[in-house]
């Protein structure tokens, strides 16, 4: 009996002390993004002569409008569609790329697969200065299209997710749709796609973020009317490097529509990262 009440005891101290640690880590993560938003609706004059981490008082939104003063909603919109551009290639690239290395049979597929996989160890910067000679040659700097064709044609990350995952769909469903005559954008469209919502959905926010959060190549391949977020939030940290006010407010306006990406597909990811763990 003693026995028994010891190990529930130790049971409910290990869950309490894990409970702990999670809420510690989730203070330090949301915290940063909390003082953020204060600072974003706080006057300069507040920020300068109080707390960070007093409550604004009085509430003004003269930051945001003044960030939207300087060109800010349009690299908004720029970055949007650079990341849905981005996010809808890689997806289309990377279905029908995985496929072809999980459901097929070729030569040299398994080897083709690492070798691809390989270039996953190579540093984006490596490829900095040849990406950006190839679209100076082309004319291309400056442009859409530099922002987003070097990244529009899947990654190695994303082919090897969805890999995984499609080795898992029983070859009995694939097979009784060939026996109905389904081609292979047949199966991939109806059968394959649909059985991956989850890892999809998974896949579709990593790209989003990803995408939202570059910095190097758009500030390298892009300018003027189109900067990206990014490098839109850098130059206003650089232009008014005092007012922290319009900079909170910027960063602020760049972190929301990535919370509201989550909030809207956090299931999925859940039943993904559950999928992952089982597998």
């Amino acid at each position: 009996m003693n026995s028994d009440v010891r190990h529930r005891r130790s049971a409910a101290a290990r869950s309490v002390a894990a409970y702990l640690l999670l809420l510690a880590g989730a203070v330090c993560t949301v915290a940063p993004l909390v003082l953020g938003a204060f600072t974003a609706v706080k006057t300069p004059g507040q920020f300068a002569t109080e707390s960070p981490l007093a409550l604004p008082d009085p509430t003004t939104w003269d930051n945001f409008r003044a960030v939207f003063d300087q060109g800010f909603g349009r690299a908004v919109l720029v970055t949007a569609l650079m990341t849905a551009f981005i996010t809808a290639g890689q997806l289309i690239t990377s279905i029908a790329a995985a496929y072809a290395f999980a459901c097929t049979e070729f030569r040299g597929r398994d080897l083709l697969f690492w070798i691809y996989l390989a270039t996953m160890m190579v540093p984006p910067i490596v490829t900095l200065i040849p990406l950006y000679l190839m679209f100076a040659h082309l004319g291309w700097l400056n442009t859409f299209w530099a922002l987003v064709l070097p990244f529009v044609f899947g990654s190695p990350y994303a082919i090897f997710l969805l890999r995984q995952y499609f080795r898992g769909i029983p070859r009995e469903l694939i097979g009784a749709a060939r026996l109905d005559g389904a081609n292979t954008l047949d199966v991939i469209v109806h059968v394959v796609v649909p059985m991956s919502r989850p890892v999809l959905a998974t896949l579709a926010v990593i790209t989003v973020v990803t995408q939202w959060n570059s910095f190097l190549w758009p500030l390298v391949a892009g300018s003027g009317r189109w900067q990206v977020l990014t490098v839109a939030t850098a130059d206003l940290q650089t232009r008014y490097n005092e007012q922290w006010t319009l900079v909170m407010a910027a960063t602020t306006l760049a972190i929301v529509p990535l919370l509201v990406l989550f909030v809207v597909f956090q299931r999925q990811v859940l039943r993904s990262v559950a999928w992952t763990g089982l597998k």
